[in-house]
């Protein structure tokens, strides 16, 4: 009984905390939905997997081809990558947080810092689409 009412109290200071959470929480999915020089990296990628596809180029040029461009994408994703590291460790310093996770994979708790990371990193986000029927 014990020590089920110490992990409840455990657990009640840890949410009762959350506000003030020494862990910063960014959105990745919302940031690369925003992010102008991420989407047009992706619609680049893509024209050249398309352009790769549709040539009359022998397979082992394609796959050349294709090895060349996964080397060029991979680094800009390094790049990328870096960028957001670098917004989220300049927010994480302004607000005294200890550890910046992404917010997939967690399910509740830490402190939303993605708008910050946005305002960083010169990211506006778009307007959210209604749904229909309403």
């Amino acid at each position: 009984m014990k020590k089920s009412i110490i992990a409840l109290a455990g657990l009640i200071t840890i949410v009762g905390c959350a506000s003030s959470s020494p862990i910063g929480l960014v959105d990745i999915n919302r940031i690369t939905s925003n992010w102008t020089e991420f989407q047009t990296d992706q619609n680049h990628l893509y024209a050249d997997e398309q352009r790769i596809a549709a040539s009359k180029a022998s397979n082992a040029q394609k796959a050349s081809q294709v090895a060349a461009l996964q080397k060029k994408y991979g680094a800009l994703t390094v790049q990328l990558t870096d960028q957001i590291r670098s917004a989220a460790a300049k927010v994480a310093a302004k607000k005294n947080l200890k550890l910046v996770l992404t917010r997939e994979g967690v399910g509740y708790g830490g402190t939303d810092i993605t708008a910050e990371v946005e305002k960083v990193l010169g990211i506006t986000e778009t307007a959210s689409p209604k749904p229909s029927g309403s």
